[in-house]
């Protein structure tokens, strides 16, 4: 089983990348391995027509796509699918073989854990309409923000891998970017106190753009494909 990890997609403007990894790869890997997507997806898009050629893209790959949430979501479509379980944890099955990593969960991968926690905030909403391409739901809950809290309680705060769509305020601060600038101060606390509790191998977000390892243990991703 194979685990490849990439960051935002952006439905079909950033989709090229996976494309390209997986051409003249298809007899590689199976549906038993999977492609992990941190966040701006496009699955549940904000026009019908590139939501639907994302969806094409990823259905015909050789893996299956696994991805969280980011802020450039329509929440209220993928809020609109049923909650089931799979492996230990809360999911969105948007199709067989598209699927969301819903937030605060912990999930047993065959033998590989993970914990995710998606969600950022939109420094570009003042130029988007709230319920058509921005949604208020991009910020995590208080509830969320528990639920992930005790599921990495019960988890011993041990897992292999953490995936977010942003990312620990001094990780963030590491890359230069201003801690108050953009609205998610919560969020990045909340995940400073995460990167401070659990002992991890190593730590997937995207949301910034752009290709960025900080302190060998939290990778940044934008265009590279990380295969575990």
């Amino acid at each position: 089983m194979s685990f490849i990890i990439t960051g935002d997609t952006h439905a079909t403007i950033d989709i090229g990348k996976v494309t390209q990894y997986f051409y003249g790869r298809e007899d590689e890997y199976t549906k038993e391995d999977y492609l992990i997507i941190c966040g701006d997806v496009g699955v549940c898009g904000f026009l019908a027509s590139e939501e639907a050629e994302t969806r094409r893209i990823l259905r015909n790959l050789p893996v299956t796509t696994l991805f969280i949430d980011g802020n450039h979501e329509n929440f209220e479509q993928l809020n609109s699918y049923a909650i089931d379980e799979w492996n230990g944890g809360k999911v969105h099955f948007i199709e067989n073989d598209i699927i969301h990593l819903m937030r605060g969960q912990v999930y047993q991968i065959d033998g590989t854990s993970f914990f995710t926690f998606g969600g950022a905030y939109s420094i570009d909403k003042m130029y988007r309409v709230e319920g058509v391409s921005w949604f208020p739901e991009e910020m995590p809950s208080e509830e969320e923000y528990e639920e992930g809290w005790r599921n990495l309680e019960r988890a011993g705060f041990q897992v292999d891998y953490i995936l977010s769509h942003s990312a620990p305020r001094e990780v963030v601060a590491a890359m230069g970017y201003g801690e108050l600038s953009d609205g998610e101060i919560r969020l990045r606390q909340y995940l400073q106190r995460v990167a401070d509790s659990v002992d991890f191998t190593a730590w997937y977000f995207g949301h910034f753009h752009e290709d960025t390892e900080v302190e060998d243990q939290f990778f940044c991703l934008y265009d590279e494909m990380i295969s575990l």
